[in-house]
């Protein structure tokens, strides 16, 4: 499944589009949740602004919003503290 639950996290599977027009979650693919990124995959730019989103999204401090798996890949874990997984799914559109 697209989230699962990690302790007190939940664990978000992610497919990113880099340089997209705009940041935001675009449905889903496959077993993971379609993200687009207006920043491109440089220097990490594309992983800082989904931290950036996920934050936003889910409405937790950067700081709460970790990628797990995949920093170098448009396949990611991204793991989110203190948001319960009904939530999320329901800010992610799930």
């Amino acid at each position: 499944s697209i989230i699962r639950t990690d302790g007190a996290a939940v664990l978000v599977r992610v497919r990113v589009v880099p340089r997209a027009g705009r940041s935001g979650v675009a449905g889903t693919r496959g077993d993971a949740l379609l993200v687009r990124l207006n920043a491109p995959p440089v220097d990490g730019a594309a992983n800082d602004e989904l931290v950036r989103l996920f934050a936003d999204l889910l409405d937790v401090p950067k700081r709460a919003v970790a990628i797990v798996s995949g920093e170098r890949s448009r396949g990611k874990t991204v793991r989110v503290e203190g948001c319960p997984a009904a939530d999320a799914r329901t800010r992610l559109g799930l």
